[in-house]
This record gives C-alpha cells, structure tokens and sequence, in this order.
C-alpha cells in the first residue's frame, strides 16, 4: 500500500516489555495451594484450576482446552501430559481430576473430538478463560498473581529453556 501512495509511512510503537509485577508472597501461594486441594465448600473445576495455575503455572487459555485422555493414572502415579511431556500430580489433585472426569456427561464427544476436562455451557465447547478468571477472583483465588509467582519459583528450579518448553513460553521471556 505504502509503495502505492495509499498510505503514508507508518510508525509501529511496540509496547515495552514489562516483567511480571505481581506476585504472591510464598505464604499466601501456599495457602491458597492448600484450600485448592482440601477445601471442599470451593466449586470442582474452581478447586482444580487452582490448584494447576499454582503448581505449574498453566495459564486459563490451556486448562480449558485439557482433555480426559491428557490424564493418566498408573500403579501408584497420576500424570497429566502437558505437549508432550507427563507432569506427575500430587495425589490430592489426581484425586480432584478423577472426581471430575466422574461427573462429566455420559455421551460420548463428535466424531474426531475429545472429552474437556472442564467443558463449557456448549457442548464441545471450552470455557471462557476470562469469566474463569472472574470466577476464580470471586473465590478469592487470583490467577495473574498465582501463576507469576508458580513461573519464578519454577525457573529458579530449573534452568528457563526447560520452563520456556515445559509452560508453552518463549525461551527468551523464560530468560528475562
């Protein structure tokens, strides 16, 4: 367009980058951790989402898109695999997984289509990530801050090309 004189030159302004700025202390991390995986008066899928944001820093935009066949439950151990990668659970959310998997609807799924762990109000459809974050704020339990903190305590365990392939983010905003 520019070489047609339909536009005039054109300035893109890139946001600068800004690192996370909010984060829970490690008390408050663990407590609500801790209330995801014990605390029964909270709705199941509030309890798992939770609990997957605060242990592996999974944003809202890939628990709804998770699967029944992600879960796998062998002899003494319960994965969920993540890409390509199985992340062992904790027993208390391998648990959760299961009570939910029971509670989905009977009918199987459309040809070619898996079960969603957490479907939404279509059937076949995933949730809206943004109401479940509203959702989750109204349990007291906030995604943005919970998952910054679960991403550091996770790239101080682990060197960022590691976390950068594990949690789906670029290997340079792993570094940064």
């Amino acid at each position: 367009m520019h070489a047609r004189h339909i536009v005039r030159d054109l300035e893109i302004h890139h946001r600068p980058r800004q690192f996370p700025g909010t984060f829970q202390d490690e008390a408050t991390h663990q407590a609500e951790l801790r209330r995801c995986l014990t605390d029964t008066g909270l709705p199941l899928p509030v309890r798992i989402i939770g609990a997957l944001v605060r242990l592996y820093a999974l944003p809202l935009t890939r628990i709804v898109e998770l699967t029944t066949d992600q879960f796998h439950r062998e002899a003494e151990a319960a994965y969920l695999t993540l890409d390509r990668y199985p992340v062992l659970l904790p027993p208390a959310l391998a648990t959760l997984l299961d009570e939910q998997i029971a509670q989905l609807p009977a009918p199987q799924p459309p040809q070619g289509h898996r079960h969603l762990l957490l479907p939404g109000a279509a059937p076949g459809r995933p949730r809206n990530p943004v109401g479940l974050a509203d959702q989750m704020k109204q349990h007291g339990l906030p995604v943005r801050a919970a998952r910054n903190t679960a991403l550091m305590e996770a790239i101080t365990d682990m060197p960022p090309i590691v976390v950068a392939d594990l949690f789906g983010i670029s290997p340079a905003t792993a570094h940064r």
